[in-house]
């Protein structure tokens, strides 16, 4: 499993006490930073980067003078442990089919929208993710943030709350194989390697109904190695 920096694992346990819902919802206002920081263990510059991090996915919202608040259309996808894997491999299934959903056309919309700076960092960033995987090494934090960097470049504000799905779905995939299932992590890594080098390929030409489509077919080579469709319909 990836390495995590302390601000991303305060980050990951704000999200979990919302997920929980027993004394964080949808509109509340966080504890104030002494209170939150202390409670936490972590120090107030940790905890700032934090809800950065929170605030510019959509989850929290920072309003000057007034605090920080748990966004209102904020609808966290559930707590996907481990405890019963047929339970979880279902909903796994149901953050990919929402992947499938929206990342093409969000793809579509980066390949038009994306300055010149945000393309070079998309590009940087699968770059990264290729040599990880070259080196037989953990990609799940570059892999997020490669699609994250995707979903900002399409400047639509609605699709950035979505960007939890995809961080929760590929961090999860790789939980999902590690708890015993039958996979192919090889064939996993190999099917990345093409599907980003394709996806990369049509971002760099700005050529949106290709990035969607080599989107949509990442995901389904995803879909297909994780075993997530076994049994029933195809999810496309």
């Amino acid at each position: 499993m990836r390495n995590k920096s302390l601000s991303q694992k305060t980050a990951d346990t704000i999200y979990e006490m919302i997920l929980a819902g027993e004394d964080l919802h949808p509109g509340d206002r966080l504890p104030g930073e002494n209170e939150l920081s202390e409670r936490l263990g972590v120090s107030r510059g940790t905890l700032r980067e934090a809800i950065r991090s929170l605030a510019s996915q959509g989850v929290l919202e920072v309003y000057r003078g007034k605090g920080t608040f748990i966004a209102e259309e904020n609808r966290p996808f559930g707590d996907f442990g481990l405890g019963q894997l047929e339970q979880f491999r279902a909903r796994l299934k149901d953050l990919f089919e929402a992947r499938l959903l929206f990342e093409p056309r969000t793809a579509e919309l980066a390949c038009r929208r994306a300055t010149e700076e945000e393309l070079a960092e998309i590009l940087r960033l699968g770059g990264e993710v290729q040599a990880l995987i070259l080196a037989d090494r953990d990609r799940t934090e570059r892999d997020q943030a490669f699609h994250r960097a995707i979903v900002a470049a399409s400047h639509n504000d609605f699709l950035l709350r979505l960007v939890p799905v995809i961080d929760h779905a590929i961090e999860d995939a790789i939980r999902f194989h590690a708890a015993g299932e039958m996979l192919a992590g090889d064939e996993m890594a190999r099917d990345t390697l093409r599907d980003h080098g394709m996806l990369m390929d049509f971002l760099r030409e700005r050529n949106g109904p290709g990035a969607s489509h080599a989107m949509a077919v990442h995901i389904c080579d995803t879909i297909r190695v994780l075993k997530l469709n076994d049994g029933d319909e195809p999810i496309v």
